[in-house]
């Protein structure tokens, strides 16, 4: 059950990020905080909201198991499998948002540039690769597909509150 609070929190986590991308750069304002956090808040709700499909898909393989301890078990190494890959990648989104916070002005706009930047549109790729983990840690298909469910749901966040919230803002 660790794996899947850890897993939940992480797409919370990039569902908050996501919020936060699909608003940054539409504003000229120098002091947007509350902007920026509203448009994080944003995607928070609409990740929780999302993350709600690989939740219930979860529940449905398990209530229809014939043994659900061992379909537990199962869904609980997948779990693992594509947790990895997954905080691989956000650790080195963190090292990059430290160094945007941390460098001076022209440093962290590098920062942005060489790493967050390329490191947003690999996103898809690391769900691949969670989801692969996942097959091959031993979840089984049944692992793979709430993983595919909870990829699509994470990658869903950014168009979403764009659509919704700031497609009209230039």
């Amino acid at each position: 059950m660790t794996v899947a609070i850890l897993l939940a929190l992480l797409g919370l986590i990039d569902a908050s990020f996501s919020g936060f991308r699909a608003y940054a750069g539409r504003d000229a304002r120098i002091r947007k905080h509350r902007a920026t956090a509203r448009a994080a808040l944003r995607g928070l709700a609409v990740g929780a909201v999302l993350l709600l499909a690989p939740a219930l898909t979860a529940v449905i393989v398990l209530l229809t198991a014939s043994d659900r301890a061992a379909t537990f078990d199962t869904l609980a190494a997948g779990g693992l499998g594509y947790l990895l890959p997954l905080a691989l990648y956000a650790a080195v989104v963190l090292v990059s948002l430290a160094a945007y916070f941390a460098l001076p002005f022209r440093a962290s706009t590098l920062a942005v540039v060489i790493g967050l930047g390329p490191l947003t549109l690999l996103r898809p790729l690391a769900v691949a690769t969670a989801c692969l983990g996942a097959l091959i840690n031993g979840g089984g298909a049944q692992s793979l597909l709430v993983g595919t469910i909870a990829g699509a749901a994470v990658l869903c966040v950014e168009p979403a509150v764009h659509r919704r919230w700031y497609h009209g803002v230039q």
